[in-house]
């Protein structure tokens, strides 16, 4: 039987600084409508998927909690199997922590996004309102818009004149975006956080321009009547000039040094890596192409603006520690670690301990190639099909095979195998019931990784047959096989992803306004929860 943690040792747990991993099993949705502050959303649909990468140390104390779906139990029993340690249950779930009196908070990223609301509250980050920056630009005024969400948020929709400069990038390339310090620099996102983060950054890294976050971002914006654009590509020149790198390098690392981040050397880091009781997140926060030509072995992918806005995903074990590397990339070497340097600033601030990897850049050929791939377990066996005797089985024999696809539904929606169900994985017991009998079962998803790992739990509830697709729905398209949209078959509610309220070109505005109104409130959230131990510069 699983032991159980209370609400009252988590707490504790995370005063006095002691690593924890409080987990959240429920799918993103229902997590979003409310959880701890340092609950970190982990679906027990994606548990094997996301565990070793997201939580390294296998003896890391682990929480694991729902809301009365019996899912927190599957999970702690799952996270067994895969080999840690120190798993609990949380007392209760959600509501044994909202009964002793726990604070809970909405929406997703909430360290971060609190985080922002309060370093404006005592930084005073500058901001303009939308109708100041639409005026600047219809006069034709001296002034750059930077956006600071990754790109393709930016081709989304943008600020006119907008270029894409994801937030690590901002203090490295703001200098030849702006090179005249007259010019005046105004950050933005889709809300808040990321443009005050982004405009702060600046301005501790000294940039001698005057500079300004967008207030509210693109919500601002769309609830001032303005017009947004759709589909833009312009991006910050990769080209900078020697005397802009050792500007930017000598400003990022007075900053860090300020935020008391550490510097260590490689036999630091390989101790650190050995030390038991302690988990070491290493990260490279680079762009994902540059990180894809060449990476040091055993860094993981986190670009260092969605780091600083996703901490709880990139590092659900609160009170473990950062070692974070920028190694140039086609960049010189007076450039390399800027972005390394103003990344760790901030991960100091939201009470992190952090370090920059010192040394010399890794040679070209001692680096590993290739896209960011977490770690595994083993990878199940079950009997796969191929895309064209799919078809012909369900061709030949209606109703008698069933496809269940267990793609995010954002996915299964755009593009599915014609008259395939969609579900999560962790509500497959109660699809079935939905779906009905076949005498075959055959479950996909983007490639059947997810599906492989999730055979064994759909053979556990019926005596029919069950499949996985070989290659999945990537492999069926491919095939030049038939695919068909929409929402036809959903056997379960899509509450795999929350919709954020500034998401789409489509937003209501009484949701953004919600959403605005609910991020003015996180500072005194924060202050009700006490245990953030964030320190503003």
């Amino acid at each position: 039987m699983t032991l159980q943690a209370t609400p009252a040792d988590v707490r504790a747990q995370l005063l006095e600084r002691r690593e924890i991993a409080l987990l959240d099993v429920r799918e993103e949705d229902p997590y979003a409508q409310a959880h701890p502050l340092w609950a970190a959303n982990l679906p027990l649909s994606k548990l094997e998927l996301q565990a070793y990468g997201r939580i390294p140390r296998r003896d890391t104390p682990i929480v694991v909690y729902d809301d009365g779906e019996s899912l927190a139990e599957r999970a702690a029993a799952g996270l067994q199997a895969l080999g840690y340690t120190d798993v609990r249950l949380l007392a209760g779930g959600l509501a044994g922590w909202r009964e002793a009196g726990g604070e809970l908070f909405r929406d997703v990223n909430v360290p971060s996004k609190s985080f922002g609301e309060l370093v404006e509250a005592e930084r005073h980050t500058p901001s303009l309102a939308a109708e100041e920056v639409k005026a600047l630009l219809d006069a034709k005024a001296d002034v750059v818009v930077l956006d600071a969400r990754r790109f393709d948020e930016y081709q989304t929709m943008s600020i006119p004149t907008a270029t894409s400069v994801p937030g690590a990038e901002l203090v490295l390339r703001a200098r030849a975006l702006a090179p005249d310090p007259a010019t005046r620099v105004i950050v933005n996102c889709a809300g808040r956080t990321r443009s005050i983060i982004g405009t702060q950054s600046l301005v501790n890294a000294g940039l001698p321009n005057p500079v300004a976050a967008l207030r509210n971002g693109t919500i601002g914006w769309k609830l001032a009547g303005l017009q947004l654009d759709h589909g833009q590509a312009r991006r910050a020149p990769a080209d900078l000039s020697p005397e802009q790198q050792a500007a930017a390098l000598r400003a990022a690392q007075d900053v860090a040094r300020r935020a008391g981040v550490q510097r260590i050397d490689e036999a630091t880091l390989a101790a650190w890596r050995a030390e038991p009781g302690r988990t070491t997140y290493a990260l490279d926060v680079r762009t994902p192409e540059e990180y894809a030509a060449g990476h040091r072995p055993g860094f993981r992918s986190a670009p260092g603006g969605q780091l600083v806005q996703e901490t709880d995903h990139h590092a659900p074990v609160r009170g473990a520690r950062f070692v974070l590397v920028d190694d140039g990339g086609d960049l010189a070497e007076a450039g390399r670690g800027v972005r390394a340097a103003m990344t760790a600033s901030w991960l100091a601030q939201m009470g992190w301990e952090v370090a920059l990897l010192d040394g010399e850049a890794l040679p070209l050929e001692a680096r590993v190639t290739g896209p960011d791939a977490p770690p595994l377990p083993r990878v199940p066996t079950p009997r796969t099909v191929a895309p064209a005797t799919l078809a012909d089985w369900l061709a030949t024999a209606e109703g008698d095979t069933v496809v269940i696809d267990l793609t995010t539904s954002a996915n299964h929606v755009k593009r599915h195998i014609p008259g395939a169900w969609w579900t999560p994985r962790a509500t497959l017991a109660q699809a079935l019931d939905k779906i009905g009998p076949a005498r075959r079962y055959v479950l996909t998803c983007g490639s059947s990784l997810l599906a492989k790992f999730a055979a064994a739990d759909l053979q556990a509830l019926t005596d029919a047959e069950v499949w996985v697709l070989d290659g999945g729905n990537t492999a069926w398209a491919e095939a030049g096989l038939p695919t068909e949209s929409g929402e036809q078959r959903l056997a379960s509610p899509r509450i795999d992803r929350y919709r954020r309220p500034y998401e789409g070109t489509d937003a209501p505005a009484e949701a953004m306004q919600a959403y605005l109104d609910w991020e003015f409130g996180l500072v005194e959230q924060l202050g009700r929860d006490g245990t953030h131990f964030f320190k503003v510069l």
